[in-house]
């Protein structure tokens, strides 16, 4: 009698046993036992599209996550799709990556226009919106947006910054502003004001440009005329090395200043010319790969090795390349968190729960903090002023929330 119950018993444990291994693992469309399904929009195309090696970085980095064997056990399948830094085109591509791909969640889409344009459409589809490559202040408002978490510092504070640097050391400076006259500059400019406060007025010009411009050659003549003697470039990399040149080749001298996003070295100030670039001053939250104090870190080498092996053909002194390395280690610290619950409230609920996280690329100093009212990883920048070759930073690391 015994005999004959055995295998029934054994049978029964292994059913009971599978059914508490499904019980553990949860998931919403776009995931499962063996693979993670994430979708992305980049700039491959366009006005744009030096942003594009970010995109492309990530997706090397996906693969040498994938050749390691996944992330808990899963593989993950980016789908990275051009939207050429155009809104309509954004909307068409993440529509297909949701309805038609069926990814679990979207990941570093790029560009502030662009993600404005979907804002709205992913948070009503409770899609998770992570770490976007943008640094709108808009990515952070979990009250009326939880589906949309920033990935960078944002443009309003960082502004400030700029704002309490010429407060203290130009008190009677006359500034011009060059903008992209769209969320992005906009923000940007914002924080200028906002951090200027009374002594806004300090602002004696400004002059936008739209990105299907050729240039900003008559811009810059506009500013110059208004007789500022301090200048900002809030622009894409496309316009900001225009704007570089523009400056220097017509003999102006301003204090110029450039958002962190458009302070690539190889993608912005070799464009516009090294020598031209000299005195430039940014805000930075990344080491500069070019900076000799950082060949010998261990980050810095990793990096190195794995352009090397994953991405050959990708310049490996690109901070947008670095920049793209450093998001996909948060991306994996998020999963990791994860576990096997792959629903699309956890992986949102753990993009909010990152603690004291340390990532590669990222100044000493700085850590990642996210919370259920904080979706702005990155909180910390520091001043830097390029000298020709690389950016030395100067000062203390600025807490952006203080």
């Amino acid at each position: 009698m015994i005999k004959r119950f055995v295998p029934g018993l054994i049978a029964a444990a292994a059913a009971m046993f599978a059914l508490g291994t499904q019980a553990q693992n949860k998931y919403d469309t776009g995931a499962t036992d063996k693979e993670i399904k994430i979708g992305q929009t980049m700039p491959y195309s366009g006005p744009a599209s030096a942003y594009g090696t970010i995109g492309k970085a990530e997706q090397a980095y996906i693969k040498m996550i994938n050749d390691q064997g996944g992330v808990n056990g899963r593989k993950i399948n980016l789908i990275s799709l051009d939207d050429s830094y155009s809104p309509p085109k954004a909307v068409e591509q993440v529509r297909k990556l949701v309805e038609q791909d069926e990814v679990l969640f979207l990941w570093q889409t790029l560009g502030t226009p662009s993600n404005s344009a979907i804002h709205k459409y992913v948070n009503q589809k409770k899609i998770p919106h992570l770490f976007l490559a943008t640094g709108a202040t808009k990515w952070g408002d979990p009250k009326n947006f939880p589906w949309t978490m920033g990935g960078q510092p944002a443009y309003q504070i960082e502004a400030t910054i700029y704002a309490r640097y010429v407060l203290k050391t130009k008190p009677d400076a006359k500034i011009a502003v060059l903008y992209q006259n769209d969320d992005y500059g906009k923000d940007l400019l914002k924080g200028l004001k906002d951090g200027l406060g009374a002594k806004a007025s300090m602002i004696v010009a400004e002059a936008s440009y739209e990105v299907a411009d050729p240039t900003v050659d008559s811009q810059i003549l506009s500013l110059k005329g208004s007789g500022a003697d301090t200048m900002f470039t809030f622009a894409t990399p496309k316009f900001a090395a225009q704007s570089i040149r523009k400056v220097f080749d017509i003999g102006w001298k301003p204090l110029h200043f450039v958002n962190n996003v458009s302070a690539q070295v190889t993608s912005v100030l070799i464009p516009a010319g090294l020598e031209k670039s000299v005195g430039l001053i940014t805000a930075s939250y990344l080491k500069d790969i070019n900076d000799p104090q950082w060949a010998n870190s261990p980050d810095i080498k990793a990096f190195q090795e794995f352009m090397k092996k994953y991405y050959p053909e990708g310049d490996p002194k690109e901070y947008n390349n670095a920049y793209g390395y450093m998001q996909g280690h948060m991306l994996m610290q998020t999963l990791k968190q994860c576990g096997n619950d792959l629903t699309r409230e956890n992986v949102m609920r753990q993009a909010a729960n990152l603690k004291n996280v340390e990532l590669p690329m990222l100044l000493p100093g700085i850590k990642v903090n996210t919370g259920p009212t904080d979706f702005f990883p990155i909180d910390q920048q520091q001043l830097g002023k390029f000298d020709g070759k690389e950016w030395k930073n100067f000062g203390e690391l600025i807490d952006l929330q203080n």
